[in-house]
């Protein structure tokens, strides 16, 4: 009888699944202007606190508008969130959200922060891109993203699932506390995407609004802003469920994907490399 040797195990044979395998520990991670929202890998709650942080006798807001404006601040806040939460040897991978049109700097900003974890490696996302993997949504066809936060909006046409095409305005749902009214929302939001259709000499816009866009963020809590926007696109919306929560979600959906990649531990998943840039 001959023997049948063995090579080295693979690594999903050697692999143990979360929240077991210590070296794999993996956290999704959507920083936004009023609430801060975190995923750690095996635990089914998603951790939701106010954006805030307490360096002396006061609060300050280390992020506002969708920009990182105090990097030390905000590594402060997560590990106030996450410093115990977290196994103290562990090195997790981390998923950040990003606005789509701060670029270079907002990501920059948010990779510094995020050293206070520890991450073994940050890998940053759209967060239209993310909250459209938490709607499941079909990727292979244009898509619009409707994105309304507490202090900022964005919509996002997305082809292929990469960005296309983006607008914003710094207004959201908390500003409708003061002076600023749901009408003002609905139509920020209608003349973004008009512009979009006006300067897109492709189909490609119409047919995502055809399709009805997306909504997502706070705003599609409010059924006051989801019947301007109807009115004013003159084509129907989807909401995400849990529509506050989808970009987290979304965050948490590449985080698995990448911790059972074989390529995890030694370098970032093929297939989402661009999305670090």
């Amino acid at each position: 009888m001959s023997a049948v040797r063995r090579g080295r195990p693979t690594f999903l044979e050697r692999h143990r699944p979360w929240p077991l395998c210590r070296q794999c520990c993996g956290l999704a991670l959507d920083m936004g202007s009023a609430r801060t929202r975190a995923w750690i890998a095996g635990r089914k709650a998603i951790l939701d606190v106010p954006t805030i942080t307490f360096p002396g006798a006061g609060a300050a807001y280390p992020i506002q508008r969708g920009a990182i404006v105090d990097v030390p601040g905000a590594a402060r806040m997560l590990d106030r969130l996450l410093g115990d939460r977290l196994h103290r040897l562990s090195r997790p991978l981390v998923v950040v959200t990003t606005p789509v049109l701060d670029g270079p700097l907002y990501r920059e900003r948010a990779r510094a922060a995020v050293q206070v974890l520890r991450p073994r490696s940050v890998i940053t996302v759209p967060a239209a891109r993310a909250i459209a993997l938490a709607a499941d949504a079909d990727l292979e066809r244009p898509l619009l993203v409707v994105d309304i936060g507490a202090h900022l909006t964005e919509v996002v046409l997305l082809v292929d699932g990469d960005v296309f095409d983006a607008r914003r305005t710094a207004l959201g749902t908390a500003d409708l506390a003061g002076a600023h009214t749901s009408a003002e929302i609905g139509e920020a939001v209608t003349t973004m995407i008009t512009s979009m259709l006006r300067q897109d000499l492709t189909p490609v816009t119409a047919d995502a609004l055809s399709r009805g866009a997306l909504l997502a963020g706070g705003g599609a809590l409010r059924p006051d802003i989801a019947r301007r926007l109807i009115t004013g696109l003159q084509a129907p919306l989807r909401a995400v469920a849990a529509p506050h929560t989808a970009a987290v979600r979304g965050a948490a959906k590449i985080l698995r994907a990448a911790h059972s990649h074989p390529s995890h531990g030694t370098a970032s998943p093929p297939g989402y490399g661009p999305l670090s840039r």
